[in-house]
């Protein structure tokens, strides 16, 4: 994972044309780069969030999954292209219709490391069965929307900083 070339943008997540190794683009300083985070729900007004293996915020709830868009052989993928990777990968889901709600810039450094993103907000619908990946996540959980939205504002720390910052984006929906 750590060759996987991400895609710089601007402030206002343009892509630059410019592209660097995942491991660059999150140490010292880092460099702004195009995320994804998703969020899904389900027909019973719960949403699927994941107990995350990270190496900054490792075992603290994070929304459904995320990512970066890659810069692969094939070109640039989309955020929707890298949503679809996402939730293959991480729990062998296919075919959700997604909902790009907006997007935010987040950096913070942790040590060594930085995140310096351009994270995209997507949602998307999906009732059907959940296997997790054991290589990204600790275990998952369906949980009431609204008892999440209380949760994640009562107990941020509980959560990954860029899970707090989407869903001030999901709660202008």
């Amino acid at each position: 994972m750590d060759d996987q070339l991400i895609i710089l943008c601007d402030e206002n997540g343009r892509p630059t044309g410019d592209y660097c190794p995942k491991i660059v683009g999150h140490t010292g300083k880092g460099k702004l780069h195009l995320a994804i985070t998703v969020l899904l729900y389900n027909d019973k007004d719960e949403v699927l969030l994941q107990r995350r293996k990270h190496k900054v915020f490792d075992d603290i709830w994070d929304l459904t999954g995320a990512t970066h868009p890659l810069h692969t052989a094939r070109g640039e993928e989309s955020f929707e292209e890298a949503t679809a990777r996402c939730l293959l990968r991480e729990y062998g889901i296919k075919g959700v219709t997604l909902e790009n709600l907006g997007a935010f810039n987040y950096f913070a450094t942790y040590g060594q490391l930085c995140e310096s993103e351009h994270c995209a907000m997507l949602t998307g619908e999906y009732s059907g069965e959940i296997t997790l990946n054991p290589e990204v996540g600790y275990n998952y959980k369906w949980i009431d929307k609204q008892e999440f939205l209380k949760d994640i504002k009562e107990n941020p720390p509980n959560y990954t900083p860029w899970a707090v910052k989407g869903v001030k984006i999901l709660e202008k929906r």
